[in-house]
């Protein structure tokens, strides 16, 4: 891998790193690809807890890579499409993610790093972070990640910053429920969610993840009771539930409870 690097520790945080910092961490078809290949790595990775997504150095991601960008306009059609379902098809994969995941935001996130943040079940941004949806300014749109945006901010706010490609600072995408935290010290609140992210069972995070997908947009009806129903007899049943409610009246951690849950500073591998 040349455009990501992989950290991982003991407990299962698992930190994926855009690492093109002298690029700004900027997407082309290489970062792309690497990042769809760890997300399918990491998902079926017992071993992986949770993901950490975050850049190296300055800026988080500056978005798509302009000479990335003229090599699409010199495509044909049918390779715009190949090349722009890439992307889709990452967005889909982090959204999906069976495990949590968390954005950690520092410097400029432009572009196509907002789906990245809105994919991502936590954001949490540095005070000098700055977000735009800057593709019209280009002559371009924000397409892909519309779906993920409009989830986050809803459409009155999209439809103003996707046509304005206004500049927002840290406190405006916390108003606009763009990020969840801001915080001076990014590494001590990584920290923190990270040691309240591991306290929970990982079938149950699991689960629930996939139970929030389906709910998102499903009618208030007797199939979606029907579904919150079995679900919750079925977890109930299984054996993390059982050691979780033990564990309980036995007053002590859940076997899946680390001792430590300290960020992993040194790579693995990349």
């Amino acid at each position: 891998m040349q455009h990501t690097l992989l950290k991982r520790d003991a407990h299962g945080v698992c930190q994926l790193i855009l690492n093109r910092p002298d690029a700004a961490n900027a997407f082309d078809e290489q970062l792309i690809a690497e990042l769809i290949t760890v997300l399918n790595q990491l998902s079926n990775d017992p071993s992986c807890r949770l993901l950490l997504l975050r850049g190296q150095g300055k800026h988080f991601s500056a978005g798509a890579d302009l000479h990335w960008m003229q090599r699409q306009a010199k495509m044909n059609q049918d390779a715009n499409i190949s090349d722009a379902s890439e992307l889709a098809t990452l967005m889909q994969t982090l959204d999906n993610f069976p495990k949590p995941t968390v954005a950690l935001v520092q410097g400029a996130a432009f572009g196509g790093a907002l789906g990245l943040i809105c994919c991502c079940d936590v954001a949490i941004a540095s005070r000098n972070a700055r977000f735009c949806l800057s593709e019209v300014r280009l002559g371009l749109l924000p397409a892909v990640i519309s779906p993920y945006v409009h989830r986050s901010i809803g459409m009155r706010q999209l439809r103003r910053y996707a046509l304005s490609a206004e500049l927002m600072d840290a406190t405006t995408a916390l108003q606009l429920g763009l990020v969840h935290q801001v915080d001076d010290d990014l590494e001590n609140a990584a920290q923190h969610i990270v040691t309240a992210l591991l306290q929970g069972g990982p079938d149950a995070q699991r689960q629930c993840k996939t139970l929030l997908a389906q709910i998102e947009t499903a009618p208030l009806d007797e199939a979606l009771r029907y579904l919150t129903v079995q679900t919750i007899a079925n977890v109930r049943a299984s054996k993390e539930a059982a050691e979780g409610i033990a564990a309980f009246f036995d007053k002590r951690s859940p076997r899946w409870q680390p001792e430590r849950t300290a960020i992993p500073q040194e790579p693995a591998h990349d």
